[in-house]
């Protein structure tokens, strides 16, 4: 058996910021994909997805019968899978920011929910806020506290505008230009970032009145501008704000940027051969990265890995 391939995605702008309602812009990202498997060959990793999935399969008996109105599952199937030796084969790296397991709650959705809401429908907003809903109960399971968005952006494989908690859609971004000097890629930290903690130290910020007034006056403001910079196409505009989130995240948000990149984020700043952001909740994984030059940028970074995400 080998299930349907689901995609990783990225959280282009709004990371931390939708929790407080800012907007977002997230997309897939086909590079990284993972699929449900059986079969009878099974590696050590294998094994671990495995038992991680008899973990979630547990879960998942007590949420449907907690919480019947939201979602139930044809358990028995998934139970017997499991028990088969089921596991997510995937090249989705964990601990990345790219949405791993929200691909691997997509992907369990899709196979053994019932009446599932499936992309051929009419997507109307009341639809998307469902399926949010139930996607973030279910990746609860891996985060503690999950906005919802990974997995329904790896389910429908489509870019989705979050304008705010109770207002998403899907959408169009700009097409590609293949040989764009302009570009946005991922950095590699080279280490895992773990994202209950960093969510934790957010948690603990927000009690903290200046940090709060922060947000709202810089860091949701500047994300807002940079969605809709993006979407519009005003790439000027999309650079200039984007140079100000880059200052906001480097001054505010350094429990989040793994140490050795703080100067790294400070050059990019000062040379204006790249801006980065946090890709995720940080702590790790990859950055994400913005330059108008990708040349340069690549000059810039040389020691380190690059991912190219999107050109314009």
């Amino acid at each position: 058996m080998k299930g349907p391939l689901f995609y990783s995605k990225i959280l282009l702008f709004g990371e931390y910021g939708i929790i407080r309602d800012s907007k977002g812009l997230s997309i897939p990202y086909n590079f990284y994909n993972g699929a449900l498997k059986v079969d009878g060959n099974l590696s050590d990793e294998a094994v671990k997805s495995n038992a991680s999935l008899k973990r979630f399969a547990s879960y998942l008996e007590k949420l449907q019968q907690e919480q019947p109105e939201l979602v139930t599952f044809n358990s028995t199937a998934l139970q017997t899978d499991v028990e088969r030796g089921m596991y997510f084969d995937s090249s989705i790296p964990q601990g990345y920011g790219v949405g791993s397991s929200g691909a691997l709650v997509a992907a369990i959705y899709d196979k053994y929910a019932h009446n599932k809401i499936t992309v051929l429908e009419n997507l109307t907003r009341e639809k998307l806020l469902q399926l949010k809903a139930i996607f973030a109960t279910m990746e609860s399971f891996f985060h503690g506290k999950s906005s919802g968005l990974d997995p329904l952006n790896s389910y429908l494989s489509i870019p989705i505008l979050i304008n705010s908690k109770d207002n998403i859609e899907a959408t169009g971004i700009p097409t590609q230009s293949a040989n764009g000097k302009g570009a946005v890629f991922l950095l590699d930290s080279g280490i895992v970032g773990e994202t209950a903690p960093m969510v934790g130290i957010f948690m603990e910020k927000l009690k903290e009145e200046g940090f709060r007034k922060m947000l709202k006056s810089q860091f949701i403001k500047y994300t807002d501008a940079c969605v809709e910079n993006f979407l519009h196409g005003d790439v000027k505009s999309l650079f200039a704000n984007t140079k100000k989130l880059s200052k906001v995240v480097l001054n505010n948000f350094k429990p989040m940027i793994p140490e050795k990149f703080h100067q790294v984020w400070q050059r990019g700043i000062d040379t204006n051969d790249y801006y980065l952001k946090l890709c995720g909740s940080g702590g790790g994984g990859y950055i994400l990265g913005f330059t108008q030059d990708l040349e340069k940028a690549r000059a810039s970074l040389k020691e380190y890995k690059l991912e190219v995400v999107y050109q314009f």
